[in-house]
């Protein structure tokens, strides 16, 4: 099956539609850094800036620098087994080392799909005693119905498709792009 993907990787860009170029992620990205600043600048409080990883690397990595307040930075790793119909079993394979008690913490997060598991981790920091959660996403799939957390800064809003680049991957490829891409559905299911 591995040998699939690595076949297929670079065909799944031949009938891809770009729909958000490298300068609209990058212009994306320098909203949301000043919308922080100006919440987090005036502020006496430091806060926690959680990354999910894989996904969220690219877009913290980017993010990061162009945060004009001192912060502490520390990362998370969740999973989603089970059946995902039904929003299956929430696994953390990486809490986080800092203490979140009594602190506002940022967590940063590629893209906001069906939202389960973003909302299981809101109130895993809130139930470990963090005073208040900030939800950042990069990207917020319009999926055409209420999700059960909603962000509280978005860089994009993209369509209900199948979404690549810029930390989001098929098959494990493809994060490195830094634009996005539509991939087309034929093209995942061959």
């Amino acid at each position: 099956m591995q040998e699939f993907h690595h076949q297929r990787a670079r065909a799944l860009l031949d009938n891809a539609e770009e729909i958000f170029t490298a300068q609209q992620v990058s212009d994306a990205v320098r909203q949301v850094a000043g919308e922080l600043n100006t919440r987090f600048n005036a502020l006496e409080e430091f806060p926690l800036v959680l990354g999910v990883m894989g996904g969220a690397v690219v877009f913290t990595g980017n993010l990061l620098p162009q945060l004009t307040f001192p912060l502490e930075f520390d990362y998370i790793h969740v999973s989603r087994y089970g059946d995902e119909d039904r929003g299956g079993e929430v696994v953390w394979k990486v809490v986080p080392r800092s203490n979140v008690e009594g602190r506002t913490v940022i967590v940063v997060d590629d893209i906001l799909d069906e939202g389960e598991t973003l909302a299981h981790v809101k109130q895993r920091l809130l139930d470990m005693g963090a005073k208040e959660v900030v939800i950042v996403v990069f990207a917020d799939k319009a999926i055409g119905k209420t999700k059960p957390v909603k962000p509280d800064l978005v860089g994009l809003v993209i369509p209900n498709r199948f979404v690549v680049g810029y930390g989001m991957d098929a098959y494990n490829y493809w994060r490195n792009l830094p634009g996005l891409w539509a991939i087309n559905n034929t093209d995942l299911s061959s």
